[in-house]
C-alpha cells in the first residue's frame, strides 16, 4: 500500500449533524460542501446540496427521509453523483441515480459526473442530414434532423407515450435513451414489456422514476439520461434521447426551489425552472463526431398549449408536434395535428421536390378545415375552391396515410413515395 493510501485511511472524517428535517429537506450543520455535491445523512440517506449559508447546508434527499431526526450524523462524499456510462449500459433499466433495477445484477461501466458543458455553439455541426422517425406524419410533414429537439405537446391520454414507443422501434438512430419522469410506477413494465419490446429494449436505454419519488431523484433522472446519451455521442454515435415528461421534470424543479426559499413566480414556478429546462435542453444536439436528437413531451395543463412550460419549452426547442385530443377521441392514431406542428429545420434537410409534397398537402388540409362547417351543413358546392375539392375526393387516402398502428414501422422513403401518390392524385390544385 502506497503512503498516500495510508494517509488518506487515517485522515480524520468531519461529521456534521443534521439539524433540521422539514418539508422535503433538510439542514446541516458542521459541513463543508459545494452545491451539487452529496451527503450521507443517518443510516444512509443520501442527500444533495442544493443551498449554501454561512449557518449550514440546505440539502434535498435522494430517498426516504422516514427516521431521519435531527441531531442525526451528516457525512461528506467530497463530490457530486456519479452515474454509468457507456455500450455496458444496453439493454438496461435504471432508475434515476443510475442504479440498474431490471434484476440483471450490478453493471461494470465508467462513471462520469450528471453536470457537463453543452457543445459550444460555434462547434457544434450544422443539422444537414434528416433522422428517420419510422412514422409517416413526422418524417413527411415535421421532418426531424439528426441533432434537433423536437417537443411533443399535448393533455393528458392523448397518446405522447404511444408515440414515443413507436418512435423507439421506427428510427434509425444506433442508441435509444428514453428517460420516464414522474410516470405511474402501473406503466413502467407496461411501456418495457408492450409499448417498446425486446427488439425496441436491446438497443436502448432505460432511465425511471416515478411520481412516488422524491423530488431531487425524479430532477436528477432527467439529468442522468442525458449525461448517459452525451456519452455515446461523445464516442460517435448518433442518439435519440427521449424525455416524459418535460413538463413532469420542472414540477420537480418547482418542489425543490420552493423548498430552498425561492419566491414563487409564474404559476408558482420559481426563476430557477426556466434556467434548469433551458441548461437541460441546451445538452441535446450535435457535437463534434456523433449527435444527440431530443425528443421531449410536455404535459399542456388542460390542454392550455400556452401554459408556462409549454411557452418556455418552445420557446428553446427546434420545432414542436402537437398531439390534438380531438382526433383521439375520432380514433386518429397517431393524433398528430399536422397543421400545427412544425419543424424548424425541416427546410434545411428536405429537397426541394419534398417541400414541395408537404407544403401541398398542408395547404389542402388547411383549405379543408377552413371549409368543415359549410361541408358539415350540406352548403358547400363542389367546385368552388379546387383544395377543397381535392381534400374531400381523397379523405381516405390521406387518413390512411396520416395514422398509423402502433406496431407499423414505416421508413422515411416510404413515406416520402406515399405522399408522392396523394399529391399527384390532387391534380392541379394551385
Amino acid at each position: 500500500m502506497s503512503w498516500g493510501a495510508v494517509l488518506e485511511a487515517v485522515r480524520p472524517e468531519r461529521i456534521g449533524t443534521v439539524s433540521e428535517v422539514r418539508g422535503l429537506g433538510a439542514e446541516v450543520r458542521g459541513l463543508t460542501g459545494a452545491v451539487g455535491d452529496v451527503v450521507i445523512l443517518g443510516d444512509g440517506v443520501a442527500a444533495e446540496i442544493v443551498a449554501t449559508t454561512p449557518e449550514g447546508l440546505r440539502c434535498m434527499p435522494l430517498g426516504t427521509v422516514v427516521g431521519l431526526t435531527a441531531g442525526a450524523p451528516a457525512r461528506a462524499t467530497g463530490g457530486p453523483l456519479r452515474v454509468p456510462t457507456g455500450r455496458a449500459l444496453l439493454g438496461r433499466v435504471l432508475d434515476g441515480l443510475g442504479r440498474p433495477i431490471d434484476g440483471r445484477g450490478p453493471l461494470d461501466a465508467p462513471r462520469a459526473t450528471l453536470d457537463a458543458e453543452p457543445p459550444s455553439a460555434m462547434g457544434r455541426a450544422r443539422i444537414d442530414v434528416p433522422l428517420s422517425m419510422g412514422v409517416r406524419a413526422i418524417d413527411a410533414l415535421a421532418t426531424v434532423g439528426r441533432g434537433q429537439r423536437m417537443g411533443l405537446f399535448a393533455g393528458s391520454g392523448v397518446g405522447k407515450s404511444s408515440l414515443m414507443s413507436m418512435i423507439a422501434r421506427g428510427t434509425d438512430a444506433e442508441v435509444n435513451v428514453i428517460a420516464l419522469v414522474g410516470e405511474r410506477g402501473r406503466e413502467v413494465r407496461e411501456f418495457l414489456e408492450d409499448d417498446l419490446g425486446p427488439a425496441g429494449l436491446a438497443r436502448s436505454v432505460v432511465v425511471v422514476s416515478t411520481s412516488d419519488q422524491p423530488a431531487m431523484t425524479r430532477l436528477r433522472a432527467a439529468f442522468t439520461a442525458t449525461r448517459i446519451a452525451e456519452a455515446f455521442r461523445d464516442d460517435g454515435a448518433h442518439v435519440v434521447l427521449m424525455m416524459d415528461s418535460l413538463t413532469r421534470v420542472a414540477m420537480a424543479q418547482r418542489e425543490i426551489g420552493l423548498s430552498a426559499g425561492e419566491p414563487p413566480a409564474t404559476r408558482g414556478y420559481p426563476p430557477s425552472t426556466f434556467s434548469v429546462l433551458a441548461r437541460l435542453l441546451e445538452r441535446a444536439g450535435t457535437g463534434a463526431t456523433g449527435s444527440v436528437t431530443g425528443l421531449y413531451t410536455v404535459l399542456v395543463d388542460g390542454d392550455d398549449h400556452n401554459e408556462p412550460i409549454a411557452d418556455a419549452a418552445r420557446s428553446i426547442l427546434d420545432g414542436h408536434i402537437v398531439l390534438d385530443r380531438a382526433l383521439a377521441l375520432m380514433g386518429h392514431h397517431p393524433a398528430i395535428d399536422v397543421l400545427s406542428s412544425v419543424s424548424r429545420v425541416a427546410g434545411k434537410i428536405t429537397t426541394a421536390e419534398q417541400r414541395r409534397l408537404a407544403t401541398t398537402l398542408r395547404s389542402v388540409l388547411a383549405a379543408r378545415r377552413t371549409a368543415n362547417d359549410l361541408i358539415d351543413i350540406g352548403a358547400y358546392q363542389p367546385g368552388a375552391n379546387p383544395k377543397v375539392d381535392a381534400a374531400v375526393a381523397n379523405e381516405r387516402q390521406i387518413a390512411s396515410f396520416l395514422t398509423q398502428s402502433l406496431d407499423e414501422t414505416c421508413p422515411a422513403p416510404e413515406a416520402w413515395r406515399a405522399l408522392a401518390q396523394i399529391v399527384t392524385s390532387f391534380g392541379d390544385v394551385s
